[in-house]
């Protein structure tokens, strides 16, 4: 946990509104305070995951800590929480001993790299298509690549009754090719693909935000402090509902 996210106990007493911090430092000084059932020295801090006592009456409850994770998904996982109706789904597949779900969806052909959380308020800024958040993908095709087919992918492809939005295509070979898509249509490489004539053989996303893939498939690692700091950054001016768009603008 970072620094940032700690506060000192006396601090947290008196923004509790318990007690000011001089008296808390005399609490803390006679033994009468707790953290996780041990009595603590002078200028401990504490985090959101930390039971606060004092004289054995709870002052805080500890709260479920973030979790915030990179998987590797293979092919024929499928991305739903529903664990009743699919078999193969994330959820069962990565056993988690607490509740998280996915952060948006890789269709089940797909595999690469997603993300997957307990934090709810975190997920629809990420998610949401205005805030342009990059995710890049390693495509192979059926056909020769074209420079028309380069040139149309970049511009933009009708599907779902719009136009998809401009993004960034790469050739890497013959029949591969990288894509950075900032909007999350369903299927929206694979239709885009099929638009112009082409079959997608592989997809697999390699990155998301400032996060690279580098885990085995089929594996998952927690993100870092520091790669979760900034993320949060990067979604820092970011909208989660129509709403606060709105309320924004007004």
């Amino acid at each position: 946990m970072s620094e940032e996210q700690l506060t000192r106990i006396n601090k947290y007493l008196s923004e509790a509104g318990y007690c000011s911090r001089r008296a808390a430092d005399k609490l803390i000084d006679a033994g009468r305070v707790t953290i996780n059932g041990v009595v603590p020295e002078m200028g401990t801090k504490i985090g959101p995951s930390d039971e606060v006592r004092v004289d054995g009456k709870l002052i805080s409850e500890p709260t479920e800590k973030p979790v915030y994770i990179a998987f590797n998904k293979p092919i024929g996982i499928v991305c739903t929480t529903d664990t009743r109706v699919e078999k193969d789904n994330i959820i069962d597949y990565i056993n988690y001993p607490s509740r998280i779900f996915p952060i948006g969806r890789l269709d089940k052909p797909s595999e690469g790299l997603i993300f997957l959380t307990n934090d709810g308020d975190i997920v629809n800024k990420i998610l949401r298509a205005r805030n342009h958040h990059e995710k890049e993908y390693i495509v192979t095709v059926n056909k020769l690549i074209t420079a028309d087919f380069l040139e149309m992918m970049r511009n933009g492809v009708p599907i779902l009754d719009t136009i998809t939005r401009k993004c960034e295509v790469e050739q890497i070979s013959k029949f591969k090719f990288k894509i950075i898509l900032t909007q999350g249509l369903n299927r929206q490489i694979r239709r885009m693909c099929e638009h112009l004539d082409y079959h997608v053989i592989s997809l697999r996303r390699v990155r998301i935000m400032n996060i690279s893939l580098d885990v085995p498939l089929g594996q998952w690692r927690y993100l870092t402090d520091k790669e979760v700091a900034e993320i949060n950054e990067m979604v820092a001016d970011s909208t989660k509902t129509h709403e606060e768009e709105n309320k924004r603008q007004a």
